[in-house]
């Protein structure tokens, strides 16, 4: 019943994947960049001052995000489920409901989670423009 997820999960996955293994060579590169274009001006007086190539002020709220697209997607699936739950005869007991019905609760289940999911992103968007005004 939940096949529907399945496909772009492991879609997702794998081009995270390959997105995060060109992010570490062109990092690679600009650090190596830097280090040649710091060449012949290094001196040990500038390890007292410890060199951060990170920036401070750049704080993440990607935890918040995951967490707001989570609970989103959970709600999704608990709406969906009482919305076929309510509408489809038979659908919680052990009594087949047919072909059709199973696709018609696959697509209610599928519509509620990337609503809730993509309300849930809006949410975390909401609460990190507040936390930048402040």
């Amino acid at each position: 019943m939940m096949d529907f997820i399945m496909v772009p999960t492991i879609l997702a996955i794998i081009t995270l994947g390959i997105y995060k293994l060109f992010e570490l060579f062109v990092c690679k590169k600009e650090r190596l960049t830097i280090i040649e274009k710091m060449g012949e001006k290094f001196t040990p007086d500038m390890l007292e001052h410890k060199i951060n190539f990170s920036s401070i002020g750049n704080f993440s709220f990607s935890a918040l995000k995951l967490g707001c697209l989570l609970t989103g997607m959970g709600l999704g699936l608990l709406v969906g489920y009482v919305i076929c739950a309510a509408t489809i005869n038979g659908y919680t007991g052990t009594v087949d409901i047919g072909y059709r019905m199973n696709d018609v609760a696959s697509l209610i289940y599928g519509a509620c989670v990337l609503l809730l999911g993509g309300v849930g992103l809006l949410v975390a968007f909401v609460v990190e423009m507040n936390m930048n005004k402040k």
